[in-house]
């Protein structure tokens, strides 16, 4: 059977706006279309919400969008109770790693693993467990930390990477891609060592591909890393396992982006752009790069401005050819 081209269903208020923050945080291009409340596209996919509830998406992103995106983050339709005939897959007992963090200037890294199986998946099945991009509040983000770390037979890790040992490992890895790279096979390795509060043992870890070469983080496993499989692709947080990682990573990096705003009186913003900007040159005049570089990510081009120092002229992206990448 083709894939599908067009979809009908109906949202809920709810679901619509998570769906709103979802497209405004993925960079879909929004456009005024009649009788919607919004409408967005980006690549092969259109998506229209009408003021009437109905949600038409078209294109030849379809497909994709149904199961990366509307189903698991806004409808939230894992069908439990049929896995074993739909898919046995989703109750796989497996690995999900994410992290929370990488675009923003000011704030740790931070990179978490969480170990689910059939029982956790069933515990989760209306907690509202989801990518933690498509969750607007970090009150939410911390009650839904709190339902995952305190689910029977859940195991997590999280490995918080402050700015003073981020500004390290940068000089070591001297790209942002190998740092996260260790960071993930570190969080594998952290719940490897955990196995005996796994039951059943994990088949397979899952992670966003955040690196053109898969190879970057397959060479990063470490020794118990390596005993199971490994799975990268796009859009992993709609996996169950990767949304709860991405939940715990955001809140710690949350929690300490605050503990840090509250030791400087300073009130440090998330992301980067014009705000970031300004806080950085206002803080940087008042306590020099030395405390900077306890605060910040130091590769960030927002730090040469910050200092008044130059920023070298951007370099056009190209892929790797084989000769390079080996």
């Amino acid at each position: 059977m083709a894939n599908p081209t067009s979809h009908t269903t109906k949202l809920s208020p709810e679901q619509a706006t998570t769906l709103r923050v979802y497209l405004r945080d993925h960079d879909y291009i929004f456009r005024d279309v009649p009788y919607a409340d919004f409408a967005a596209a980006k690549e092969q996919v259109n998506v229209v919400f009408y003021t009437s509830g109905k949600l038409v998406v078209q294109g030849k992103g379809t497909q994709e969008f149904l199961e990366f995106i509307l189903e698991p983050l806004i409808l939230k339709e894992a069908k439990l109770g049929y896995e074993d005939i739909l898919n046995p897959e989703l109750l796989a007992p497996r690995i999900g790693v994410d992290e929370s963090g990488k675009g923003d200037f000011f704030g740790p890294l931070c990179v978490a693993g969480v170990y689910i199986n059939a029982d956790v998946i069933h515990a989760w099945k209306d907690s509202g467990i989801r990518d933690s991009k498509a969750i607007g509040s970090d009150k939410k983000i911390a009650e839904l930390a709190e339902v995952i770390r305190t689910t029977p037979g859940c195991v997590s890790t999280v490995i918080p990477i402050g700015n003073e040992a981020y500004n390290r490992l940068m000089v070591k890895f001297r790209s942002v891609n190998r740092l996260l790279a260790w960071g993930h096979a570190r969080a594998i390795e952290n719940l490897m060592a955990e196995r005996n509060r796994m039951n059943p043992l994990p088949e397979r870890a899952i992670s966003d591909q955040f690196a053109a070469d898969k190879e970057t983080v397959a060479k990063a496993l470490m020794a118990l890393g390596r005993e199971i499989e490994l799975v990268q692709r796009h859009k992993a947080e709609s996996d169950l396992a990767v949304a709860a990682a991405s939940i715990l990573a955001r809140n710690e990096f949350v929690s300490r982006l605050q503990n840090l705003s509250r030791q400087y009186t300073v009130k440090f913003p998330k992301g980067a752009g014009t705000e970031v900007d300004a806080v950085a040159k206002q803080f940087f005049e008042k306590h020099g790069a030395g405390e900077l570089q306890k605060v910040a990510k130091m590769h960030f081009r927002t730090s040469l401005r910050a200092q008044g120092l130059p920023e070298p002229e951007r370099k056009e992206w190209r892929r790797p050819s084989s000769r390079e990448k080996s």
